[in-house]
């Protein structure tokens, strides 16, 4: 798998040195090749889908952007994704020889919002979303987030192996099951690379009571189908309502956590690694962690 972590850098700071008028076409410029690689996603309007997903304003000056830039430079941000990508994708070799991927994987690097209480509060300033063969990190840095962007972009990497092997052909076929495995795998495969210290913020945000609660309900709800009813049960009832979907009485990031115990359930079942159970199905992790699944 060919790894290319694209410098949106320069094209960043070209781009918050322009006029406003040239912005939105700069940053479409910039973005239209992400989304033209996800092609069951089509987005006409990048900066709309850009300024919704709360990344950094091209429509008003801002003087936060571009030391926040700056900042990301410093730190080496492009240069920590891929050097964790390259680990990442060796150890999952070595794993599971002949494992099937894309060929190609396209990383994108982009400043949030930092006015964005979703990205900025709820999710510590960074986080990833991924597809067949895309991974995009979107940030506004600060010094809890600059050393954690490797491991977000591994999580999103390993999403992008498992989908590779455990294809979710019919999204309204999947299981809040498989759903919640997908996470609680994805956080195993940064902590075997990485201890403990390596876990997201969305993993560790629940304990004890909250966390039994929030395994209840998911448990309960294990065999639900359908992506679009996922929102609440995997990234809370906040977030849900953000999207415009319906709460279930859960706290931000409920599924991470979740996953993860569920995860560790079947590792401690099986013995196996979290690189080995990324080509398991769902179902089969699930059962090892005992829960109910449909047949």
């Amino acid at each position: 798998m060919e790894i290319i972590v694209h410098d949106t850098a320069p094209a960043m700071a070209e781009l918050l040195a322009a006029p406003l008028a040239e912005r939105p076409a700069a940053l479409t410029a910039m973005l239209r090749p992400m989304w033209d690689a996800v092609p069951w996603m089509p987005v006409t309007d990048v900066v709309g889908m850009h300024h919704q997903g709360f990344g950094f304003r091209v429509d008003r000056d801002d003087e936060r952007y571009p030391p926040a830039l700056r900042r990301m430079r410093d730190a080496g941000v492009w240069e920590q994704v891929h050097d964790a990508l390259t680990a990442a994708w060796k150890h999952q070799c070595e794993a599971v020889p002949g494992i099937r991927r894309p060929e190609t994987l396209q990383v994108y690097i982009v400043l949030g919002d930092p006015d964005a209480e979703h990205l900025v509060r709820r999710n510590h300033g960074y986080l990833g979303m991924s597809g067949k063969g895309l991974v995009y990190l979107l940030v506004w840095p600060a010094e809890e987030n600059l050393g954690r962007l490797g491991h977000c972009a591994v999580h999103e990497l390993n999403h992008n192996i498992r989908t590779s092997n455990v294809p979710w052909e019919d999204p309204a076929a999947v299981t809040l099951g498989e759903r919640v495995v997908s996470e609680g795998l994805a956080e195993a495969f940064v902590r075997e690379l990485y201890g403990p210290e390596g876990l997201g913020p969305w993993s560790t945000s629940l304990q004890g009571a909250a966390l039994d609660a929030a395994c209840a309900a998911i448990a309960g709800a294990v065999n639900l189908t359908g992506m679009h009813n996922f929102t609440a049960y995997v990234h809370g009832d906040a977030t849900a309502e953000l999207m415009g979907q319906t709460p279930v009485g859960l706290p931000d990031h409920a599924g991470y956590p979740v996953g993860l115990r569920i995860v560790d359930a079947h590792l401690a079942a099986s013995g196996l690694t979290a690189a080995e159970s990324t080509v398991l199905p769902g179902k089969e992790i699930l059962a090892n962690a005992g829960l109910p699944v449909a047949r």
